[in-house]
């Protein structure tokens, strides 16, 4: 039998039901670095991961349009909102899921944007080792994508965080989102409820948007499990509960839009961290598979 893999599921079929878009955005980081090159890095690497899923007895099947990338390298997020708005815009009308491959963090804000419904409808899952609120005064930049939407006009009550990892963030950010509503699931609950109990919960507080958006900032993983994020931490989210959350909500037929960020290849000197992205990607397909025909 001849190996099939997550790449070869790549098209350019316009009527593939889930779509593929890479967003190199790397200029704005708090921590300059190279999350360009991801996109690139993680379609290499799906060369390397198999359809099935021995576990479940698993074939992806689903076609994915490979959309190539979106034309914002070395912009500034704010130079980049638009472009990244339109192209998220015309993939989520087509396709009942696309995955945006960042790039850092700032590609969130434009992602929720481009879901085609009003922010009021819009719900923001977020899998971080961070809050993302930092201030805006600079403008939007990768530490304060969920900032910038609470002030574009997104509900708190529409935003759920799990992941968040002690030291990595300040008091005012945390007492900032409990002001606006946020759904908190910090390390410590995920790591004792367990990363279902918190993604059910994140799910039944957004159960009045109409369309979700999960940013899966990579750096929410232990950075002895991930290297090749420079936001990771020592002692974050196990990787397994990583992939976990990202069959789960992939399998929400409300989740149109996911988008991986914050993974930068040139710090990692081995193919852990692609690998790792890559395997995401796969789980994202699982999930999708699950949804009911």
């Amino acid at each position: 039998m001849s190996w099939t893999s997550i790449a070869d599921l790549l098209t350019d079929d316009e009527a593939a039901p889930v779509a593929l878009l890479g967003a190199p955005l790397e200029a704005g980081s708090v921590t300059p670095g190279r999350c360009d090159l991801a996109p690139a890095a993680l379609r290499k690497a799906l060369k390397r991961i198999s359809t099935y899923d021995l576990v479940e007895a698993l074939e992806i099947d689903t076609g994915v349009r490979d959309a190539g990338d979106v034309a914002v390298h070395g912009l500034m997020p704010a130079e980049g909102f638009v472009p990244l708005r339109d192209a998220v815009a015309a993939l989520t009308a087509r396709h009942d899921l696309t995955l945006l491959i960042g790039g850092n963090n700032a590609v969130t804000r434009p992602a929720a944007h481009g879901l085609g419904v009003p922010l009021e409808e819009v719900g923001l899952i977020t899998l971080d080792a961070h809050f993302d609120m930092r201030d805006t005064d600079e403008g939007p930049r990768n530490g304060n994508p969920v900032r910038c939407l609470l002030e574009d006009g997104l509900p708190g009550e529409n935003i759920c965080q799990i992941g968040l990892a002690p030291f990595a963030n300040t008091r005012k950010m945390h007492e900032d989102a409990l002001a606006a509503g946020i759904g908190i699931f910090d390390l410590e609950f995920v790591m004792g409820a367990g990363m279902a109990a918190a993604v059910d919960e994140a799910l039944e507080q957004l159960s009045h948007v109409e369309a979700i958006l999960v940013d899966f900032d990579i750096d929410v993983i232990d950075r002895g499990q991930f290297p090749g994020a420079p936001g990771a931490r020592p002692g974050g989210l196990p990787v397994w509960d990583f992939f976990a959350a990202a069959r789960r909500l992939a399998e929400e037929e409300r989740v149109r839009l996911v988008d991986l960020t914050e993974f930068d290849p040139s710090l990692d000197p081995s193919d852990l961290s692609a690998l790792t992205a890559a395997r995401w990607a796969a789980e994202i397909l699982a999930g999708f598979g699950r949804r009911a025909p």
